[in-house]
């Protein structure tokens, strides 16, 4: 028996193509990294997940792997918008005072942002406590705590090439006293201790790093 061959495709008829994804990866991303940041990795479940990407286990297993793989993706996306957000005012030409000024409104606007209330940082809140039992995602968090000490320590390096600072003071030690101010801010963000509260206490560190206005 011969077969009726199929007639062709209308000319200029486009070809079909496999069923598209009905889902963004970025915006997917976006959303998990939102719900780790508010509950961190142990209360945050598959389906929760699944919730809030709208993307059901198989596609969350192909797109981004396991719940540990999209918590490491979501958390280096962390990284990579807070070093965005911040990165402008670390290189910027501006007086040390005022360039550590902005450096911690934009790390309270990061902290205290949320739909549901402040998140604080991803670092500090939620990757810290999975950091005791996972070797690369402690690895992660120690190289984040590692660069926001160097970024500091560069300011106060150019402050004191300028003569900001005097010949005695110590980068090293100023440098951690920055980024201990960064780490209380933003366990105090998430604990919802108000915004003023916040500044009083950055405003006292900046003083005690540089010495109080005059």
């Amino acid at each position: 028996m011969v077969q009726k061959a199929k007639p062709p495709a209308a000319a200029g008829q486009p070809k079909r193509r496999g069923r598209p994804r009905a889902y963004e990866p970025g915006v997917a991303l976006g959303k998990a990294l939102d719900l780790f940041r508010k509950q961190g990795f142990a209360a945050t479940s598959l389906d929760d997940l699944s919730a809030a990407t709208g993307m059901n286990r198989p596609s969350l297993y192909g797109a981004f792997g396991d719940k540990r793989e999209l918590y490491i993706k979501s958390y280096q996306r962390y990284r990579d918008e807070a070093a965005a957000a911040m990165g402008t005012i670390f290189r910027e030409e501006m007086p040390l005072r005022q360039r550590l000024e902005r450096i911690y409104a934009a790390a309270l606007d990061i902290y205290l942002s949320g739909d549901a209330g402040p998140r604080g940082c991803f670092t500090i809140v939620t990757a810290a406590s999975e950091a005791v039992g996972d070797p690369e995602i402690r690895a992660m968090v120690l190289d984040g705590l590692a660069g926001i000490d160097k970024a500091f320590a560069s300011c106060f390096r150019r402050a004191k090439e300028k003569g900001e600072l005097p010949e005695s003071a110590d980068l090293v030690a100023l440098a951690q006293v920055a980024s201990a101010t960064m780490h209380t801010i933003a366990i105090r963000s998430r604990a919802r201790v108000p915004r003023k509260e916040l500044e009083a206490i950055v405003k006292g560190a900046i003083d005690v790093m540089l010495g109080a206005k005059g």
